[in-house]
């Protein structure tokens, strides 16, 4: 893979991260191993050695991979050259979950991405290997991709760590005093918000964005790759699934709205207490409507 790749670069650096962190002299693992700890393909990582290996970062001989010297700051690749192509594909992902209207058992091509976002077909396939872990999508072997449903169960797994990871975050945003960064973002999605509640109606996927962000603002306090990560699956389904529930959709939206309003209102107020417990009721909101959207063809 060429070092121009994003995907490259964003795994490159975390694998300097995770040398920073042992001692020279000391092995790293087996590829199979660094592929599945970095959720890339051994190709991927074969190329990262590689580079590694010409640094003198590492040295590898056979199966050994041996730590030479701790990473410089300028050995890294700048961040803003890592996240462009894999913050691309995910949010082009979403959008084609959510607006092609697919069922559970549709068909998803690698083809039909790559012309659809336009990129290459390996960043396609990383990206669609790294989302399989969650279960919503699967491999036929040796062909074409399947959009998966999911159970009841998994339903209720996956809220109730999101209302862990989110009330960890939003506690911490209540314990600490509004910064003026956080309080413009809040002013921003409030204008936001006030504008489609005004207007009447909000579609599904302007409402899966707009919840997004409103999350994304509260789960950011929290500095976490792990729920960083995890956040990679929550929108898509969590509104891919609110699709299908078509009753009362334009007011289930505006509903939802109206909760982080609730929430934003008593956050600029400094009203923690308050804020809690809309945060609190929006959240039990989140989780009834993803039960009564859902189709569970899989119990």
């Amino acid at each position: 893979m060429s070092r121009a790749k994003n995907l490259y670069k964003e795994c490159y650096n975390e694998l300097l991260s995770a040398i920073a962190e042992l001692d020279c002299g000391a092995n790293l693992p087996s590829e199979t191993q660094l592929s599945k700890d970095l959720r890339i393909s051994r190709t991927t990582i074969r190329s990262v050695l590689e580079q590694l290996h010409d640094a003198k970062i590492i040295n590898w001989d056979g199966r050994k991979k041996t730590i030479l010297r701790k990473p410089l700051k300028r050995d890294h690749f700048p961040i803003e050259e890592t996240r462009a192509s894999s913050e691309k594909v995910e949010i082009a992902f979403i959008e084609y979950v959510l607006n092609g209207d697919l069922k559970p058992g549709a068909i998803i091509r690698e083809s039909d991405l790559v012309r659809e976002i336009g990129v290459s077909a390996s960043v396609i396939r990383e990206y669609l290997i790294r989302f399989s872990r969650f279960g919503l999508i699967e491999k036929e072997p040796n062909r074409h991709w399947i959009l998966r449903g999911f159970t009841r169960a998994y339903a209720n797994e996956l809220s109730d760590v999101r209302e862990m990871f989110e009330f960890s975050a939003f506690r911490k945003l209540c314990a600490d005093v509004l910064s003026d960064e956080d309080r413009q973002l809040l002013l921003n999605v409030k204008a936001e918000h006030v504008r489609y509640i005004q207007s009447g109606e909000v579609s599904t996927t302007e409402f899966g964005q707009l919840d997004e962000r409103m999350h994304s603002l509260i789960t950011r306090k929290l500095g976490n790759r792990f729920v960083d990560d995890f956040y990679q699956i929550v929108a898509v389904i969590f509104h891919y699934h609110y699709r299908w529930n078509k009753s009362q959709e334009v007011e289930r939206n505006l509903a939802a709205l109206a909760e982080h309003l609730a929430i934003i209102d008593a956050l600029l107020e400094g009203d923690n207490t308050r804020a809690l417990r809309e945060f609190e009721i929006h959240l039990a909101s989140a989780r009834r409507t993803l039960n009564e959207s859902v189709i569970w063809d899989n119990e």
